[in-house]
């Protein structure tokens, strides 16, 4: 019954808003990622001044400023952290993108962020968004080749949100991309 509903609801506001349920299906082309993602920081750390991948997955401030993408392409079931196979297509420009930044950069590294929107409880969403990311990391090394050793997940669940709202909203359930390697030690 529920998918039923998801679906009424998913036809619904693609009749009401079709600008929005078009947003939502787009995702950026391998190239587009690859540029975001190859963009220089927004500020550069002294060699002293660097951080544990931990100490940056707290902070804000270093987050911003390191080169990203929010991806908020990459659909999920209700409640479900799988990356369902017809997905793949989008994981794949993902994949291109993060394969062709480590060609050049094989020290590169990207962190992997999930976030909900804000429906439910906090605590049940922060372990949606942290198994999301987890989810999207697996199908990018098993299916797509992308090394490992060079991606790092977090979930930030309702933390930090687009769309300030505590309505449903597409937009807050996203992955974002950001490559660190400028930010640690």
């Amino acid at each position: 019954m529920l998918n039923r509903r998801t679906a009424i609801a998913a036809l619904a506001a693609a009749l009401i808003m079709p600008g929005a349920a078009f947003a939502q299906a787009t995702t950026p082309s391998a190239a587009q990622i690859e540029r975001q993602l190859d963009a220089a920081p927004r500020m550069r750390l002294r060699p002293d001044q660097r951080v544990t991948v931990r100490e940056f997955k707290r902070r804000p401030d270093l987050r911003r400023a390191a080169p990203s993408i929010d991806i908020q392409s990459i659909n999920f079931a209700f409640g479900s952290a799988e990356v369902a196979p017809s997905q793949y297509g989008k994981v794949k420009n993902i994949a291109d993108a993060l394969n062709a930044v480590l060609r050049r950069n094989r020290r590169a590294q990207i962190l992997i962020e999930g976030h909900t929107d804000a429906v439910g409880s906090a605590a049940s969403n922060q372990v949606l968004s942290e198994r999301r990311a987890e989810s999207l990391k697996r199908v990018l090394v098993r299916e797509f080749g992308v090394p490992s050793r060079a991606l790092e997940t977090i979930g930030y669940g309702e933390e930090f949100l687009l769309v300030p709202t505590q309505q449903e909203n597409w937009r807050n359930r996203r992955v974002t991309l950001r490559r660190f390697d400028d930010f640690v030690r």
